[in-house]
């Protein structure tokens, strides 16, 4: 009797093993894709315009603020070459259509499941592929939905412009997100990312105020860095001392600002370098700017910054 209870145990712990194996090779990758490669001479010199991109949740936000948003244009020129609209050269570039295996593809260094079709429409999946590995993650969690041109304009009669704006659920969970941000505004696990962050415009010719970007598409940082995680230099004149320090301000919905992380210190005078750059905040930063809180879908809310300030006593 053990012995058979033994055994049962055994293989329900190998079906189990079996079950949750996956392997994410895009070569050895368990497959429900075509097993032939896609024909695109049908759909040659089709437009398509992407109208949506979204996490498979349906949203276009995630709790960071980060926004997903649709850009691409393309149209298949042929079974190995694709035609894609370059913001930069303001014109569309040809790029090789690579084929991998089953449904994925690469174009224009980005690496993509086609998974389905037609000469109205185009479904995508991007995917995030390291070491010829796909990720199984967030990254590989974005699906792109193209219209073709004739389609937008004689069927939907309406615009790519007007099919890009963000769903009325996005704006239900970006309200969401922002009650509890509000709520909660010197928490800095509460706050999230704004579309369109802070601005601080000075009130005297006594300080000056940068912009940094940390865009750097070499190493993966485009540009929803710049919105995720704002930075700004801030030079001051007539300060009580030469000083420089680099900190994160909590910014609330109505403007205010409160101390949030910053490092460097020796640790036993924390809660000096503390009081002094709460002190900054509130004699320099509230009082020599007018600040405009970020807001996302034009909802105000409290979130993140990083301040560079260089003190000069003149």
């Amino acid at each position: 009797m053990m012995k058979t209870i033994s055994l049962r145990i055994l293989l329900g712990l190998c079906l189990a093993l079996s079950a949750c194996h996956t392997d994410t090779s895009t070569h050895t990758q368990k497959k429900t894709s075509p097993k032939t490669r896609l024909s695109f001479l049908p759909f040659k010199g089709v437009r398509y315009h992407e109208v949506k991109r979204r996490f498979s949740n349906g949203l276009s936000f995630d709790s960071l603020g980060f926004q997903q948003e649709p850009s691409w244009i393309i149209q298949f020129e042929s079974n190995d070459s694709i035609l894609a609209y370059s913001p930069e050269k303001k014109r569309m570039l040809g790029f090789h259509l690579l084929y991998d295996h089953g449904d994925v593809y690469n174009f224009a260094k980005e690496w993509f499941r086609i998974k389905s079709i037609s000469k109205d429409s185009v479904l995508m999946q991007r995917l995030q592929v390291n070491k010829r590995e796909i990720a199984n993650d967030i990254r590989s969690d974005v699906n792109l939905t193209f219209y073709a041109e004739n389609y937008i304009k004689n069927v939907l009669k309406t615009s790519a412009d007007i099919l890009q704006r963000p769903s009325p659920r996005d704006t239900a969970f970006i309200q969401k997100r922002a009650q509890t941000a509000n709520a909660h505004p010197n928490n800095r696990d509460s706050v999230f990312a704004a579309r369109q962050p802070v601005q601080m415009v000075p009130k005297s010719n006594l300080v000056s105020i940068e912009r940094l970007s940390s865009v750097d598409v070499l190493n993966g940082k485009t540009e929803a860095y710049d919105y995720l995680y704002p930075s700004y230099r801030v030079v001051m004149h007539k300060a009580y001392k030469d000083f420089g320090y680099t900190f994160t301000v909590l910014v609330d919905s109505k403007g205010k600002m409160s101390l949030g992380t910053f490092s460097g210190e020796i640790p036993e005078y924390h809660e000096v370098r503390k009081k002094v750059l709460e002190g900054i905040i509130s004699v320099y930063l509230q009082n020599l700017f007018t600040v405009k809180p970020g807001t996302t879908l034009g909802i105000a809310h409290a979130s993140e910054i990083t301040v560079t300030i260089k003190g000069i006593k003149d």
